[in-house]
C-alpha cells in the first residue's frame, strides 16, 4: 500500500515547519525535494571518494568512474533505452532540447523545412526552435489546442503533418494544464510524414513508467532535479544512429578520442557530447533517485497522483469562484498531478504570497509557457499546484482552508 507520509519523512526539508505551520510543498513540477537517500550519496561521494572520472587509475577515480557510469546504466533501463550510449548528460531538460537544436538541427533543417511544435509547449521547447528557424530560414509551426484549451487539437496536427515538418517537438505532459498527450500516437503520425521526433518529457518520466523504445521517440529531453536528483543533472535520450550522425556542440576533455595541433577525432557514445568534467555528485545523485523510484514502483507513483489529483479536483469544485485548467476529473487518465487554477479577482502572486503564510508552498506566474498562459487568462498568469509521492490528501485540505484565507482577506464573494 502506498504510504505518503511514510515517504514524507524519508524528507528532510519536509520536516521543517513554514510560518509556525507543518510545510505543505506543492511545486514540485518547478523542482522535487531530495530525499535523504540522495543526499546521503553525494555527501559520500564528497567524503570518500571525490575524484575526477575516466581518467585516474587509482581507486577513488575507479571508484567514482564505476559510480558514474553506474547511473548512466540505471537510467537507460528506468527509460527504455539500449544502453548508456543513448543517454547523454546534460544539466537540465533545456539542454538537451538545445543540444538537439544546436547539432541535429544545425545539420538537417534548411531554408523553408517546418519545425512543429505546440501551443502547450514550456519556454525551453519553443525559444531554441525560434532561434534554429530564424538562422536557417525554417518555418515554425504550432498544433492548436481544443476542448476548452485542454487537449491538443489532433486533427490541426494531422493537417500540419502534412506540410511534411523535417521536426515534431511535443511535450508528453504540460507543466501549466497537466494534460498527458499521446506522444506515442503522436509519434507514429509524425514518422509516417517522415518527420524526427522529440520529446520533452521533464514532467512525464518522474511521474509515470516510460518507455522510449515503446513510444518510438527519436529523442527525449528530462530533467533530474524534477524527480529527486539534484539540480545541474539531466539527459537526453537519443537512438543510438542518430547520435552516432550528430557533432557534438562543445568542445574539450572527455569528448576527444585524439587531438593533434590541426585536428581532433570524437570519443564514442556518450562521451563524444560530454566535454569537460563532468557533473558527477549530480549523476551519483540522479543514480540514488532512480533507485528510490525503483523501490516505489513508478505505478505506484503515477496512480497516486492521480488519486490526490482527482481529490483536489473534487474539492475544488465545491468551492465559488475558482477555476481548474486542463483536462476534467473524469478523464483523469489523461492528466497529471499538475493543477493550475485561478481564484476571480485575486492576482496568482496574491494567492501565492498568502498560501506561503499558510505554511504552503505553490508556483505562481506564466510558468514559463507565456503562449499557452496568455491565452488562458487575461492576467497573464496563473497558480499552480504540483504533486509528487510526498504528498497526502491532508495538504490538499490545507489547500482549501488556504483558498478560504485567500477570499476572506481580498473580499471575494460567493
Amino acid at each position: 500500500m502506498f504510504d505518503a507520509e511514510r515517504i514524507r519523512r524519508d524528507f528532510p526539508i519536509l520536516s521543517t515547519a513554514s510560518h509556525g505551520k507543518r510545510f505543505v510543498y506543492l511545486d514540485s513540477a518547478a523542482t522535487s525535494q531530495k530525499p535523504k537517500s540522495v543526499i546521503d550519496a553525494i555527501v559520500d561521494y564528497y567524503n570518500t571518494y571525490n575524484a575526477n572520472i575516466n581518467r585516474g587509475v587509482y581507486e577513488i577515480s575507479e571508484r567514482a568512474t564505476d559510480a558514474f557510469i553506474a547511473s548512466k546504466e540505471k537510467l537507460a533501463k528506468f527509460i527504455g533505452a539500449h544502453g548508456i550510449e543513448e543517454t547523454i548528460y546534460v544539466r537540465n531538460a533545456t539542454e538537451a532540447l538545445n543540444l538537439v537544436a544546436l547539432s541535429w538541427g544545425e545539420r538537417n533543417i534548411k531554408s523553408g523545412d517546418h519545425i512543429l511544435i505546440t501551443e502547450m509547449e514550456h519556454h525551453s521547447n519553443i525559444v531554441p526552435w525560434q532561434m534554429l528557424a530564424k538562422r536557417k530560414g525554417a518555418v515554425l509551426d504550432y498544433v492548436k489546442l481544443t476542448h476548452g484549451m485542454a487537449y491538443l487539437d489532433m486533427e490541426d496536427l494531422e493537417a500540419k503533418l502534412e506540410k511534411s515538418p523535417k521536426l515534431v517537438s511535443v511535450t508528453h505532459v504540460s507543466n501549466v494544464l497537466g494534460t498527458v498527450n499521446d506522444v506515442k500516437r503522436i509519434t507514429k503520425l509524425a514518422h509516417e510524414c517522415g518527420a524526427t521526433v522529440l520529446i520533452d518529457g521533464a514532467q512525464s518520466v518522474p511521474h509515470m513508467r516510460v518507455d522510449v523504445a515503446a513510444i518510438g521517440c527519436d529523442f527525449m529531453a528530462l530533467s533530474g532535479h524534477k524527480m529527486l536528483a539534484p539540480t545541474g543533472i539531466g539527459a537526453l535520450y537519443g537512438r543510438r544512429e542518430l547520435l552516432e550522425a550528430m557533432e557534438p556542440v562543445l568542445g574539450g576533455g572527455d569528448m576527444i578520442r585524439s587531438v593533434s595541433m590541426h585536428g581532433a577525432t570524437w570519443n564514442d557514445l556518450p562521451w563524444k557530447f560530454e566535454a569537460g568534467t563532468s557533473n558527477i555528485e549530480g549523476a551519483i545523485g540522479l543514480g540514488a533517485a532512480l533507485d528510490y523510484l525503483d523501490g516505489i514502483g513508478m505505478d505506484s507513483v503515477r496512480e497516486h497522483e492521480q488519486e490526490l489529483t482527482r481529490y483536489a479536483m473534487d474539492r475544488f469544485s465545491e468551492i465559488n469562484a475558482v477555476s481548474v485548467f486542463g483536462p476534467p476529473a473524469s478523464d483523469i487518465e489523461n492528466r497529471s498531478g499538475v493543477m493550475a487554477f485561478a481564484i476571480k479577482g485575486v492576482h496568482p502572486h496574491d494567492v501565492a504570497t498568502i498560501f506561503d503564510r499558510e505554511g504552503i508552498a505553490i508556483r505562481a506566474g506564466h510558468h514559463c509557457a507565456m503562449p499557452l498562459v496568455t491565452q488562458l487568462v487575461t492576467e497573464k498568469a496563473l497558480s499552480r499546484m504540483s504533486f509528487y509521492i510526498y504528498n497526502t490528501k491532508e495538504d490538499v485540505d490545507r489547500v482549501v482552508d488556504a483558498v478560504g484565507v485567500v477570499k476572506r482577506i481580498m473580499r471575494i464573494k460567493d
